[in-house]
């Protein structure tokens, strides 16, 4: 259990794990009562390596670095139960390592929930990104939020994630349909044994020897953190295995080469870089 702030304790203090179920809460309470925030991140492209209890209305958050690299920390993704309805709290995440970011310009986290699971953004008018002097002057991000149902668990994230198991469950779907312009290759295994897909789609004519198409090669999430990419290259699948008389077109005067995840791993861990 948290007992209280770390304003004293250097920001690169090891966080080689996410938070699992954690509870923070008051020093000396030992009793789960609604409204003891439960944190956890262990899971799938999740990312919150540490909870400080500053009261029952405010909490520190501390984003664990990229594996391996310790210089970035950006991305978060976590979930909160044991919320109270009606609850207000801000959540401070305190140690980005980035200076720029979009949240200076009207960017804003997402939230979903069990009974709600669409992703929205947090009203810009809740969010704040500003240089803390309480934290060795980083950038802090720090958002209010109101509980309105004690049921529920909340899901906020840096932006809408998009996960190396949703990518394969969308390939798979793409090999069921048998199309003869598609063809999904293996490059690779990560190192940690995940698929680096290769996908090219032209029409069948232009893999012939004495073809001489052009070739586009698109790739996306070599930066595992900028999620956004994942959602235009499926956007682009979409279109080009369509029936649409462009996409036909397109498929007939040139051979498309997609890798749609260059860094699976990192998508997994829940890294930025």
């Amino acid at each position: 259990m948290a007992t209280g702030s770390s304003l004293d304790q250097p920001l690169e203090e090891e966080l080689v794990g996410n938070v699992c179920n954690y509870t923070s809460q008051a020093s000396g309470s030992t009793l789960l009562k609604k409204g003891n925030l439960v944190f956890d991140a262990s899971f799938e492209c999740g990312n919150l390596g540490k909870v400080d209890y500053i009261s029952d209305y405010e909490y520190d958050l501390f984003i664990r670095p990229d594996t391996c690299n310790p210089r970035y920390r950006v991305w978060f993704n976590f979930t909160v139960h044991n919320v109270r309805e009606e609850q207000r709290v801000i959540f401070n995440i305190v140690n980005f390592s980035k200076t720029k970011s979009l949240y200076r310009d009207g960017m804003s986290p997402v939230v979903k929930s069990t009974s709600r699971p669409q992703w929205q953004r947090i009203p810009s008018k809740n969010v704040f990104y500003y240089k803390c002097p309480n934290h060795q002057k980083s950038y802090v991000l720090s958002f209010a939020f109101a509980f309105d149902r004690e049921e529920d668990m909340y899901q906020f994230s840096y932006c809408y994630p998009y996960s190396y198991s949703r990518l394969q469950h969308y390939l798979g779907e793409q090999d069921k349909r048998g199309m003869d312009f598609y063809k999904r290759e293996l490059i690779c295994h990560s190192m940690q044994q995940r698929r680096v897909d290769l996908l090219t789609i032209t029409s069948p004519h232009n893999m012939e020897p004495t073809a001489t198409p052009r070739v586009v090669f698109i790739t996306a999430r070599v930066h595992p953190g900028e999620s956004p990419a994942s959602f235009v290259c499926q956007g682009l699948l979409d279109f080009l295995l369509s029936q649409h008389s462009t996409a036909k077109t397109l498929r007939d005067n040139v051979i498309f080469k997609i890798v749609p995840m260059l860094n699976p791993d990192g998508v997994y861990l829940g890294n930025y870089r």
